[in-house]
């Protein structure tokens, strides 16, 4: 452990104290004060430290305790790498850069791709031990190899449910109990077929995808993914929407006008790191959006029950907006001149007095005025002709 560094998280195998390295063992033996999983206590039991404490549940509420020991040796042991979704991610959050250090160990996806045979640059992998099983959604692709942690052996069959549920009853799942240690296993069964009652801490889930329907990586999803009143931006102009908005990597978007949360989810589906509000003024169509997010895997959406421009002061500022319903003079004139230089704003009109306001806007401020119009292949007659959408007219705008 280095001068300034009195807090070292630990990356602990199955072993214990078998096969750590001379710098783990260093730092226990000196620590006064070691903390970790109750499992992980009882495997370094025999160690010379004055105090033991179990890591409380939930998590967080143990993180000031910790503060507390600033300056004192003290040592927080995790699961293998702590910084691949372990408590070392957390914990440096609140840490200045020279008050701490890991020391990984191998981690449990590590250990489950060599058990596997499998390549772990081409793996999904999640961390789900307090995460919902939604998360995975999108990565349920069929044939594609997936590597899950979960709470606990109980959780397992939780997961088989939920896949089955989704229709992805016929994904093989590989079973991987106390992975790197003399009790390890791994079992393999379809998840419509679940049956394990005797699964050990840790676990490991390796998943062969295959059922559906499976979420496109693409923009402009099926309609029929969302719930909806109706009120919903359809697939084909929501494609060319996505394509105005533009979304990159940890930028933040405001969906105004949420309506199903169709633009927010596919803007959330474009990249984890991605942000979104979704501001719906009815009740009844943000608790939709909510339901709507959690069901797909993006539960980080926030979303506001209310009406802009009023509800939008103190709200983080994005990188980007789109205003799919309650087009207004005001609201518009609040976006140009209290957000950011460089935001991006897309506005879709359908309406005429809606296309004469963005007209007017174009011609005080630029940006680019485009005029979209599709034409569905429908029966006329014996015969079948093209049946139009009502034309959208599309402002873009950086300010």
């Amino acid at each position: 452990m280095s001068k300034a560094a009195w807090l070292t998280i630990v990356g602990l195998g199955e072993d214990g104290l078998e096969g750590l390295t001379s710098a783990s063992q260093n730092a226990l033996a000196h620590a006064q004060t070691i903390w970790g999983a109750e499992r992980h206590i009882r495997l370094l039991s025999k160690s010379g430290a004055e105090k033991f404490i179990v890591w409380p549940v939930p998590f967080k509420d143990g993180i000031d305790e910790i503060l507390k020991l600033r300056g004192q040796p003290t040592v927080v042991l995790a699961s293998g790498d702590p910084f691949w979704f372990g408590a070392g991610t957390v914990l440096s959050r609140h840490l200045k850069p020279d008050e701490w250090i890991s020391i990984p160990a191998p981690s449990c996806f590590s250990l489950a791709a060599s058990a596997l045979g499998w390549p772990l640059e081409a793996t999904e992998c999640y961390g789900l031990h307090a995460g919902p099983f939604s998360r995975l959604r999108q990565g349920l692709q069929c044939s594609q190899n997936l590597l899950v942690t979960v709470r606990d052996g109980a959780a397992v069959e939780d997961l088989a449910t939920y896949l089955t549920n989704i229709g992805f009853g016929a994904s093989t799942l590989h079973v991987l109990e106390s992975l790197g240690g003399p009790r390890a296993r791994c079992r393999e069964v379809l998840a419509k077929d679940y049956a394990f009652h005797d699964v050990n801490h840790p676990v490991v889930v390796g998943m062969t995808a295959q059922g559906g329907p499976q979420i496109s990586f693409s923009t402009g999803q099926d309609d029929a993914l969302f719930a909806n009143d109706g009120q919903i931006t359809k697939r084909p102009m929501r494609a060319l929407t996505l394509s105005a908005l533009a979304p990159k990597a940890g930028e933040l978007l405001w969906d105004i006008g949420g309506g199903s949360g169709s633009i927010a989810i596919e803007w959330l589906l474009c990249h984890p790191t991605t942000q979104a509000i979704a501001i719906e003024q009815s009740e009844t169509r943000a608790q939709r959006i909510s339901k709507n997010a959690k069901t797909i895997g993006v539960e980080r959406l926030q979303v506001i029950n209310g009406s802009a421009p009023e509800c939008l002061d103190g709200l983080a500022k994005p990188d980007c907006v789109f205003v799919g319903g309650g087009l207004s003079e005001d609201m518009l004139q609040y976006l140009t001149g209290k957000l950011s230089k460089g935001t991006r704003i897309v506005c879709n009109a359908v309406t005429l007095e809606s296309e004469a306001l963005l007209a007017k806007m174009s011609r005080s401020l630029g940006g680019e005025l485009l005029r979209i119009e599709l034409s569905h292949a429908g029966a006329l007659g014996k015969k079948h002709g093209w049946k139009a959408a009502y034309p959208v007219v599309q402002w873009g705008l950086t300010l």
